[in-house]
């Protein structure tokens, strides 16, 4: 069981993920910028809708409706059809319009499934205007939260709990991966609060002194230890009447664990060496990218802070909202005097079609580093500005449970029975976790075993993040990069493996991910 199994979600989410979806259409890339993030909304049933110059018209939530406009799009509709499987058949249409489907140019029919869709599919009309095509769980909504930017359903159930949680004083648990906007979302929940009117306090959990950590967070009496010449206040005193935010929680050192137990249970430390206890008023949130259950963290801890669980999605489950997000960092971080249509096509393509391991944090540096460049005159590319291991394509994990499950072999007199390399026999739950730096190369490679060479199962089950799982692999003497394994090897082992991906990368120690995206490049697979 991971965190996403303890995580309260909003009454809305839980009603629309009982009936079909609604189909979305958000303009994610738009030469003139105001029109990025327009949507149109379909229904939830089979049919048709013809995308054009002229037709669907899109909108703000509170905007004029409009149609694309842009004379790069043409008047003859590319007819997007859905099925009773919420399938999606997309059919260009014949004109000398350019039609890309996730950065792949097509010219005949192309065939969607409902995961796909899921995952967001970023269709390009003319080099100009990209679509996202997605699936809306809920009707667009205004329910603005400073700093938390998107409009797919995503963002809205999110910001929803975000001020959910602001009114009350409930121990918040945000969960999610690095990059993804814990603290934003912190902050938010704070200046939504009826705290608002004072400073929130923030600790990096993870870059406190193990041996003070208990006198930061709590104080300390003159002379409770060497060098405390003076008596000094924790966190928790600084931030009475306020909110406390605890980022990288899963961090917290051991020793102080049980001390934040007993504040939470009932709002009284006591400082280092002082001889009465003290009472905190502060309102605590804490925010992790790790799996707390699985780990060494108190689990008594672990059960009070869960009071109130928001879980930020990856920018990949997001694809809907890059365009905007790209717009509210280059404002940002200052550059609102590049005009931001001189971002090369072949670049917006890139960066909506990227799987972002780093979410918004890796976006956020690299637009900067993309509007650093046309200021000086040079062409960005995005392959020079993101780690070359990241680019391994990554879907949902729903998706993934879907898509890379093997089919059931079936018995027959010519095709042996192939087992897998060797792994231990071990449910994920029964290993016991290792913190990063104590990983061998062999934990790694088992783990990648267990999940069917699939990164993001494996660093779930080593309960690291997906950056440190890349930095692992790439560091692995066993594991072998997809790009340097002779052609001929590949093709042996895949016959062997029946054309199972999962299990030729078991064979070949290379990411199934990126042995899938090899293969169909070879066009040796669909």
């Amino acid at each position: 069981m991971s965190n996403a199994d303890y995580t309260i979600t909003s009454p809305l989410a839980l009603t629309a993920a009982n009936s079909r979806p609604l189909l979305g259409l958000t303009i994610a890339w738009h030469p003139d910028p105001s029109r990025i993030g327009e949507q149109f909304i379909g229904s939830t049933e089979t049919g048709e809708i013809e995308l054009s110059r002229f037709l669907p018209s899109f909108r703000h939530i509170n905007g004029d409706p409009l149609p694309i406009g842009h004379g790069g799009v043409s008047r003859d509709p590319l007819r997007i059809v859905r099925n009773n499987d919420d399938g999606i058949a997309l059919c260009p249409p014949k004109s000398r319009m350019v039609v890309e489907v996730n950065g792949e140019e097509i010219h005949d029919r192309r065939d969607l499934s409902a995961e796909q869709v899921s995952e967001g599919v970023i269709i390009a009309l003319g080099r100009a205007v990209f679509i996202c095509l997605h699936w809306m769980h809920c009707l667009p909504k205004h329910n603005p939260v400073d700093g938390f930017i998107g409009v797919g359903s995503h963002a809205i159930f999110t910001r929803d709990l975000i001020r959910l949680a602001s009114t009350n004083d409930n121990t918040v648990l945000l969960l999610g991966e690095t990059g993804t906007g814990k603290e934003v979302a912190a902050q938010a929940v704070h200046n939504l609060s009826k705290r608002a009117s004072l400073k929130m306090v923030s600790v990096n959990m993870a870059a406190l002194n193990e041996s003070l950590a208990a006198a930061d967070l709590f104080g300390a009496a003159k002379g409770a230890y060497t060098g405390a010449q003076n008596s000094r206040e924790g966190y928790f005193s600084e931030a009475q009447n306020s909110t406390l935010f605890l980022d990288e929680i899963g961090n917290t050192p051991a020793m102080v664990q049980p001390m934040l137990l007993r504040v939470l249970e009932n709002g009284e430390y006591r400082p280092l060496g002082a001889t009465r206890d003290a009472r905190s008023t502060a309102r605590l949130i804490t925010a992790t990218d790790q799996d707390l259950y699985h780990t060494n963290f108190n689990h008594a801890l672990v059960r009070r802070l869960e009071s109130f669980i928001i879980r930020i999605p990856p920018l990949r489950a997001r694809r809907e909202d890059i365009g905007l997000l790209i717009c509210h960092l280059s404002k940002r971080n200052d550059f609102a005097q590049i005009n931001l249509s001189l971002i090369p096509p072949g670049l917006i393509s890139d960066l909506l079609n990227f799987e972002w391991p780093g979410n918004i944090r890796q976006l956020s540096n690299v637009i900067k580093r993309t509007l650093l460049s046309l200021q000086m005159g040079e062409y960005p590319h995005l392959a020079k500005m993101v780690e070359a291991q990241k680019n391994t394509h990554i879907s949902s994990a729903e998706t993934r449970k879907m898509a890379t499950s093997p089919a059931p072999a079936i018995a027959s007199s010519s095709t042996p029975h192939i087992s897998p390399p060797s792994a231990p026999l071990v449910e994920s739950s029964n290993i016991e976790r290792k913190k990063l730096r104590d990983l061998t190369e062999q934990d790694v490679v088992d783990a990648m075993n267990r999940h069917d060479w699939t990164i993001q199962y494996a660093a779930d089950d080593l309960g690291i993040s997906r950056p440190s799982m890349y930095k692992l692999i790439e560091a692995n003497n066993q594991i072998r990069r997809i790009e340097q394994i002779p052609a001929e090897e590949i093709r042996h082992q895949l016959n062997l493996a029946n054309n199972q991906v999962e299990l030729c990368a078991a064979y070949l120690k290379t990411p199934s991910e990126a042995l899938r995206r090899h293969l169909k490049g070879l066009g040796w697979i669909a």
